[in-house]
């Protein structure tokens, strides 16, 4: 069973944050499509974003789409879902927006969710920048060390708009979701993850035991929670 991936990346990273997941999800007979965020221009958030994977992803001409968002990604895929018939939404140690609220707001409402120490720096021009060492701590601490150095090197400047803006999402899609919580995530709190996957969607998280960037950390073992997950949504949908 062949499915399209759709890989959303979040802050701070680009396509290439795929790139070790990538080569798996091919080789066993899945496309894959992975996005570059215009996240790092002034002013660019979630609805830009969402134009961005719509593009990326062309005609869907009867593909099982399968969106993947990773940490701020998950901002980006239920609006894209709202737009695309998609099969499933997997949330990977990601943040969920709440229609009309900005990120900003939702963490001062619920502080369970940031982990100490996890920072950033903002330029004069206003776009944040993340400094080396706090990446490799929180981002890839448990990654290999060649493709933490590649990911270190290409991280990217963020704009602030998709943390300080209202969310433009009016509604969440009628679209079936999955979550897999990083127990060992140094970014995001892996209770809270638990936690907003059972109010926020219903679900029973998979866990992995991994870090915040499992597609680099263990890029064998995401895909097969990926693979399993949308092979049991579309077990489950009817044909047409």
């Amino acid at each position: 069973m062949a499915f399209t991936f759709v890989l959303v990346h979040g802050h701070w990273h680009g396509s290439w944050a795929w790139s070790s997941l990538v080569p798996v999800l091919q080789e066993r007979g899945h496309r894959v499509v992975t996005p570059q965020l215009p996240s790092d221009r002034p002013g660019h958030g979630a609805a830009a974003n969402a134009q961005a994977v719509l593009e990326a992803i062309g005609s869907p001409d009867g593909q099982e789409i399968v969106l993947v968002g990773h940490s701020a990604g998950g901002l980006t895929i239920p609006m894209v879902a709202q737009h695309l018939p998609v099969l499933h939404m997997i949330f990977v140690a990601a943040l969920l927006p709440v229609p009309g609220l900005s990120v900003s707001e939702d963490f001062e409402a619920d502080a369970g969710a940031e982990v100490a120490g996890f920072t950033w720096t903002t330029r004069a021009d206003g776009l944040l920048e993340m400094d080396h060492e706090v990446a490799r701590h929180h981002f890839f601490h448990d990654c290999p060390a060649g493709p933490t150095d590649a990911a270190l090197a290409q991280l990217r400047l963020q704009t602030p708009t998709t943390l300080e803006e209202k969310s433009p999402l009016d509604a969440w899609p009628h679209v079936t979701s999955d979550y897999v919580v990083c127990s060992r995530d140094r970014v995001l709190a892996p209770a809270w993850q638990q936690r907003i996957a059972e109010e926020r969607l219903g679900v029973e998280p998979v866990t992995i035991a991994s870090g915040h960037s499992p597609a680099l950390a263990c890029p064998e073992e995401l895909a097969d929670r990926l693979e399993e997950l949308a092979v049991r949504r579309s077990e489950r949908t009817p044909a047409a």
